[in-house]
């Protein structure tokens, strides 16, 4: 036994010795892919833009500056709130809030209905709810766009059921891009969900209607708590990629429906690109997002404990 014992903790303790070599790889793909190029951005964000294009190694205020105030067309009058992009910012929160509310209406029963199937049948549900986006990102909303193009598929069928006169005018409003916002990220809204109803003892269900507790409140008092981290993991998967999006926006949306997402893109297009204002927007987004996520971390926190 101590023999067995004192084997174990060699092994242990070489495992123990080895876990930074372990995790050396994974370190530095974190520190490639995501730290790097986020400093890089941070530096950007603070250099001055070339007249050609591209930067010039000055540091300077001017992206942020020119973000927040508007100084006129040749920067000589007195400053005052630019709401241009400030409303680009709004929309771009109101579109991918809209789309993550949408995605949780539709993607909550049916992960539901996926996790009450019989267990032999459920992977081929959830190979039906994600065969689509094997497909490329760019593909899918192309196709949206002709789904919901005046002369598409859609318009066609409401047409010859009479229940239209005329085609519904759908793509470049803003129904067009919750649409495809919904449409691109709906699986990353049902299978966190999924997998946290799959989790739930279903008898407490039973014991709450044995307490004659209604079906609504069997579903607000039982059920939603108990797979509550799956649908705060299912909104933070789909608000995120929603809010830096801009294939649907450019697409479906149009100019009117700018999100700041296709403006980003807009600054490193080209020649004509402000690389240090594309930049300081992407910094800008970033630290929001951090702020809103950090925010709600710590009130489920206070709340947990209050709970506890």
């Amino acid at each position: 036994m101590a023999a067995d014992a004192q084997a174990g903790g060699v092994v242990g303790n070489t495992y123990e010795k080895a876990r930074t070599w372990l995790l050396l790889p994974s370190w530095l793909v974190l520190l490639g892919l995501s730290l790097i190029p986020v400093v890089l951005m941070l530096v950007y964000s603070f250099l001055t833009k070339e007249f050609r294009g591209g930067v010039i190694w000055e540091f300077s205020l001017t992206a942020y500056d020119q973000f927040f105030l508007d100084r006129g067309l040749f920067g000589d009058e007195p400053p005052s709130i630019e709401w241009t992009y400030i409303a680009i910012f709004w929309r771009s929160f109101w579109q991918a809030g809209s789309a993550t509310l949408l995605s949780l209406i539709i993607g909550f029963p049916t992960a539901c209905f996926i996790a009450t199937r019989p267990a032999a049948s459920r992977a081929f549900w959830v190979f039906l709810v994600t065969i689509p986006y094997w497909v490329n990102l760019l593909i899918r909303t192309v196709s949206m766009k002709f789904l919901l193009r005046d002369q598409g598929p859609l318009n066609e069928a409401l047409l010859t059921l009479g229940l239209i006169d005329s085609p519904l005018q759908i793509i470049n409003t803003n129904l067009a891009v919750q649409l495809g916002l919904f449409y691109s990220y709906l699986p990353f809204m049902v299978l966190p969900i999924y997998a946290a109803v799959e989790r739930y003892d279903f008898s407490l269900s039973e014991a709450a209607a044995d307490l004659y507790a209604s079906k609504w409140m069997t579903l607000r008092r039982v059920l939603l708590p108990a797979v509550k981290p799956g649908i705060i993991a299912g909104c933070i998967l789909v608000f995120v990629p929603s809010l830096g999006s801009f294939l649907a926006p450019d697409l479906l949306g149009g100019a009117r429906n700018f999100m700041i997402g296709s403006l980003i893109e807009e600054q490193f297009k080209g020649n004509a690109g402000n690389w240090p204002f594309g930049a300081a927007a992407s910094m800008i987004l970033l630290s929001l997002v951090l702020i809103i996520l950090i925010l709600f971390a710590r009130q489920q926190s206070q709340r947990e404990r209050l709970e506890n």
